[in-house]
């Protein structure tokens, strides 16, 4: 049986750890085939990626690659330097085995991430039949024909025609990321991901969700997303469990049929999630939310401005959000507001319509993450107005440096100062460039939640040491 190694390239532990569920999921649907085995970078960071190429001789190396970039316009990380100096180009000096990319961030940008790292193939968007196809073919010392999803490092315009292939999500096994990877280290901070769907039929101005995954829901099915959690929590104990999809709620009835299932197999264990669209939040849904076990979720309205809202092609009205904030409220979910500033048709007023939706809806204990400038990527509608108001070039890389949009009322320094206004009056309120927490903030958390046994959500505890220190 043939040998292929699988890195997961992903070193940022902020806010918190994400574990590789991609490849792990990737694992699983080749391991039948093929002997598989995974070295996740998170933190060992590289160090010991020579040895293991060398330990396991594989036949392909698969390297993901998740982000491109930090989606901060003022901090600018770039993390493509580091995944070519620290795992692909060591390994291409000691190994002559087939180099194949994927990831979310390789599908955004698969030319530019091409070239330089000179991988010999890359597969765009969802992976697992694709590089399945690819090694069997390879296998038989046969080339890929041309097709739209699959990069050839030596023929790169070769893309062929057709449409992208989706599975139908029932066919994926469990992912099993305890059993594929050392989970013993996300523990602490990390979670366990479980995804319920792919696919986005949103309308978001800014997204790639939609080009990655496609525009059509695969849904699992909620029975089978409640024994791979309990198979997990039987393995791992208590473990918080995230749901990773784009957005929970959508599209309606979905979240509400898992949050019954977990209800009727008893199963105690704590749940968050990413992504809750204001557009289908509703007293069932919170209830039938908390009854399951959730803790904390994450609310993404991007603007309280009604102009902006529809801008941005988010789908919801500004009562949809008041709505949410206030079942947020009734039912006391910790939650994580983020908002993106600076988009088509903002201005100082509609800046204030947030904040002061912020002042008048938001609970102080919750935490609100406030962005200027929204990164415009390829294949979206926010890159077609950026074009046409002459904020990039007709032809411009889009890959490094990371282009930003801001209205043209908002330029960045001053939405900079306005949203620094917003964060000195509301001390729950912070900007981008301070969400992740220093080193010694961090630290002290982790102290004194171990010392006091707090079940909050860390972004709680967070707040809760720097009151501690402002007072």
């Amino acid at each position: 049986m043939k040998r292929v190694l699988l890195v997961n390239t992903n070193v940022e532990k902020l806010p918190y750890p994400i574990p590789p569920l991609g490849l792990c999921l990737l694992a699983s649907y080749i391991s039948p085939f093929y002997e598989v085995r995974i070295y996740d970078g998170m933190f060992d960071e590289a160090k010991n990626l020579v040895n293991t190429v060398r330990g396991f001789r594989p036949d392909y190396i698969g390297f993901t690659i998740r982000n491109i970039d930090d989606v901060v316009a003022d901090k600018e990380v770039f993390y493509v330097d580091r995944i070519l100096a620290d795992f692909i180009r060591p390994v291409r000096d000691i190994c002559s085995a087939p180099v194949i990319l994927g990831g979310s961030g390789f599908s955004v940008f698969p030319t530019e991430l091409m070239d330089l790292s000179r991988a010999d193939y890359g597969i765009v968007g969802e992976g697992e039949e694709l590089f399945l196809d690819l090694l069997r073919t390879l296998d038989r010392g046969e080339l890929p024909a041309p097709h739209p999803q699959i990069r050839h490092g030596k023929h790169g315009a070769e893309h062929g025609s057709g449409s992208p292939r989706f599975l139908p999500y029932h066919t994926l096994p469990f992912s099993g990321i305890d059993q594929r990877i050392d989970f013993t280290p996300y523990r602490q901070r990390g979670v366990y991901s479980i995804q319920t769907k792919r696919g986005c039929a949103l309308r978001c101005i800014y997204c790639t969700y939609p080009c990655i995954e496609g525009r059509k829901y695969r849904l699992r099915d909620p029975d089978d997303i409640v024994r791979e959690l309990e198979e997990a929590n039987n393995r791992l104990g208590p473990v918080t469990f995230e749901f990773v999809d784009s957005t929970f709620n959508e599209p309606r009835g979905h979240a509400e049929a898992i949050c019954r299932a977990i209800i009727r197999k008893g199963l105690k264990a704590p749940f968050r999630t990413m992504g809750v669209n204001p557009g289908n939040t509703s007293r069932e849904l919170f209830s039938l939310m908390k009854e399951a076990g959730f803790v904390q979720i994450d609310a993404t309205p991007d603007s309280a401005a009604p102009s902006v809202i529809r801008n941005l092609g988010k789908g919801f009205t500004l009562g949809d959000i008041r709505r949410t904030a206030e079942l947020i409220r009734e039912f006391d979910l910790p939650t994580m507001w983020f908002f993106l500033f600076g988009g088509p048709g903002e201005t100082e007023d509609t800046v204030s319509e947030t904040r002061q939706f912020i002042r008048d809806f938001v609970s102080p204990d919750d935490m609100v993450l406030m962005l200027a400038g929204i990164r415009i990527y390829p294949n979206t509608a926010l890159r077609k107005i950026a074009q046409k108001e002459g904020v990039i070039r007709p032809g411009q890389s889009l890959f490094r440096p990371s282009p930003y949009y801001f209205s043209q009322d908002t330029p960045k320094p001053l939405l900079n100062r306005l949203i620094d206004t917003i964060a000195r009056e509301f001390p729950n309120c912070l900007p981008a460039l301070e969400s992740s927490p220093p080193p010694e903030m961090l630290a002290a958390a982790i102290r004194l939640r171990a010392a006091h046994d707090l079940r909050e959500p860390m972004f709680r505890t967070l707040m809760r040491i720097r009151r501690m220190k402002e007072t």
